[in-house]
């Protein structure tokens, strides 16, 4: 395993400058974001230049896109939101390839319509579930199209919230072009530490086998709680990097929900996890 991070923690005027804030901290993988180069993170439109210009400037700095950030509500009250967001969807898969990239990172969305990381009620509801379902088909027509996998990530707020619900909309949808984004602090609520072993494993068992890329941020419980970089919270890595190991992932640990002077605390927090040895208590016979 080595270390990644999303490009966009680095605010700096030019994609180059970007890139090389990314490099200064000994990091070759990143998360891309178009934001990076001047668009929105789901633009309008992309043209075949920029392609060309993104790829260049990773390769010459030595950089690999492990995956292109695409999010956007899937299941927002408006459909017509919805389709937008799909437009601009394929429009952001067509340009993957030139890119370098063949990873695209979802959310699976919220009934709330302001704002795409705040849970509604409504998203327990059969109603999103089947507007989910509507939404990722439509998705999984693009990704095939573009030859490109669509990493879904589990989030508290969004209508895939657990383990169990990304299971069942890996099976209900039964594409190999979907698969998922592990992020451990995802799956816990911050009453939830107690019992972080049972949920960590069953979240690996569940679904370690379709794991396409990994996060890397923490728990944290002081003042109002919430996500912080990683090793500032009490997020157990050992167990999570175990369990990792387990399932033979070798990809990056992907570095987000931190500020830029975090940066190389939290890169020496995960080089000295993954260079350590698996926990006696984490067997891998599972």
């Amino acid at each position: 395993m080595d270390i990644g991070i999303f490009a966009k923690i680095f605010a700096r005027p030019t994609l180059e400058e970007t890139l090389d804030a990314v490099r200064a901290h000994g990091i070759q993988h990143v998360q891309f974001n178009m934001a990076c180069a001047g668009l929105p993170s789901l633009p309008e439109r992309i043209l075949p230049a920029l392609y060309e210009r993104i790829r260049t400037t990773m390769k010459t700095r030595g950089l690999t896109m492990t995956a292109v950030s695409g999010t956007f509500n899937l299941i927002h009250p408006d459909v017509g939101q919805r389709r937008e967001g799909l437009r601009r969807l394929r429009v952001l898969a067509e340009a993957c390839g030139a890119m370098g990239t063949a990873v695209i990172t979802l959310c699976t969305g919220t009934r709330d319509a302001e704002n795409m990381w705040r849970r509604h009620p409504d998203n327990d509801t059969s109603g999103a579930w089947a507007d989910l379902l509507v939404s990722m088909r439509e998705a999984i027509v693009i990704a095939e199209d573009y030859g490109v996998t669509l990493g879904v990530e589990p989030e508290l707020s969004n209508v895939v919230d657990s383990a169990q619900k990304a299971r069942r909309l890996l099976d209900e949808l039964g594409s190999p072009r979907v698969k998922i984004v592990m992020d451990g602090s995802n799956l816990l609520h911050a009453d939830q530490v107690a019992q972080m072993g049972d949920i960590l494993d069953e979240a690996f068992d569940l679904l370690g086998r379709d794991i396409a890329i990994v996060h890397a941020k923490d728990l944290i419980l002081e003042g109002a709680g919430g996500h912080g970089a990683a090793g500032t919270g009490v997020l157990d890595y050992d167990r999570y990097l175990a369990r990792l190991r387990a399932i033979g992932f070798t990809g990056p640990l992907i570095l987000h929900t931190l500020t830029e002077d975090q940066v190389d605390a939290s890169v020496a927090f995960l080089r000295s996890k993954i260079g350590g040895p698996i926990s006696a208590a984490m067997s891998t016979e599972r």
